[in-house]
């Protein structure tokens, strides 16, 4: 997706600055290249502030995309006008790509994605057996959504793991974002085909605010979500307040007990949704037997 945005050939090799989402967010790698200078011979300015492409000659020849767009450091606004004046000052030839923001964003997505799964990012796989995969669970998942799942087609899911959510989603005519912040279960999911490239990122779900503006959803869910006790829920609380947040319409959690319906469901309260605790219990008892449904009030 990066080539096609940029008009780049596919030969061309095209590399980001950081590493993965969450690198994006504090830029470590992208303020030393700044702070020691990069020798670029071309350049390709990303539309709306969002980055700009640098090909280097040496040691390799590649494109180098840096872009502070989700970080709240921005080393990059404050001198791409002057790199760029300069190389255009040196008769460089500097073009402008007008991208649109939110297929920026997918194509990083996807780049990230894809060096995972090919394990460019690790030194080995350590994970030797494919993804966790119950079909019952999906297809009890898949009748649950068909009753329960809100209106509206824009869709985030926390907490994919290597996607069997995911894929009830996929089923009902879904196409949703999916993230974990569990990197080898989501490269499994990736690996096994459970898990779209372009729309699955690896990241603490913490940080989501900084890729996604409140409300860009439809909806935000995330299947058995916890195991939530006194212990972890500050943290929770921290993780399911950033999530709901992104949602303009409405939130479905599913859990393992009542008690974590409860707790996520007077937390909600307190944020302004108004919802409701559904009794999903089968025989078996392990998935999804509790959930939260809730749409937004103020």
């Amino acid at each position: 997706m990066l080539h096609e945005l940029l008009g780049l050939r596919a030969e061309e090799e095209i590399f980001l600055a950081e590493e993965s989402l969450e690198d994006l967010t504090a830029l470590s790698v992208t303020f030393e290249m700044l702070y020691s200078g990069i020798d670029a011979d071309r350049a390709i300015e990303i539309s709306g502030d969002l980055g700009v492409a640098l090909h280097l000659a040496e040691p390799m020849e590649f494109w180098l995309i840096l872009t502070d767009r989700y970080s709240e450091e921005k080393p990059l606004s404050s001198c791409r006008q002057e790199v760029l004046d300069g190389l255009r000052s040196e008769k460089m030839e500097v073009e402008r790509k007008d991208v649109p923001e939110d297929k920026f964003l997918e194509a990083l997505v996807e780049y990230f994605a894809r060096a995972l799964s090919g394990e460019l990012l690790c030194e080995s796989c350590g994970v030797k057996e494919g993804p966790l995969y119950v079909e019952d669970r999906i297809i009890r998942l898949e009748s649950f959504l068909k009753e329960n799942m809100p209106q509206g087609r824009k869709v985030l899911e926390i907490g994919c793991g290597s996607g069997m959510g995911t894929q009830a989603l996929l089923r009902i005519g879904l196409d949703p974002w999916s993230m974990d912040r569990d990197r080898c279960d989501l490269c499994q999911g990736l690996k096994g085909g459970f898990l779209k490239a372009e729309r699955s990122f690896v990241l603490d779900a913490r940080l989501l605010g900084n890729l996604f503006p409140q409300k860009s959803f439809d909806t935000v869910l995330g299947f058995m979500v916890g195991m939530i006790d006194d212990v972890n829920w500050s943290t929770w609380k921290e993780i399911l307040r950033t999530s709901s947040s992104l949602a303009r319409g409405s939130v479905l959690y599913t859990l393992y007990t009542r008690k974590e319906a409860e707790v996520v469901a007077k937390a909600h309260q307190e944020w302004g949704w108004q919802g409701k605790i559904i009794d999903n219990r089968d025989s078996k008892g392990i998935y999804d037997q509790w959930a939260y449904a809730a749409n937004r009030v103020s």
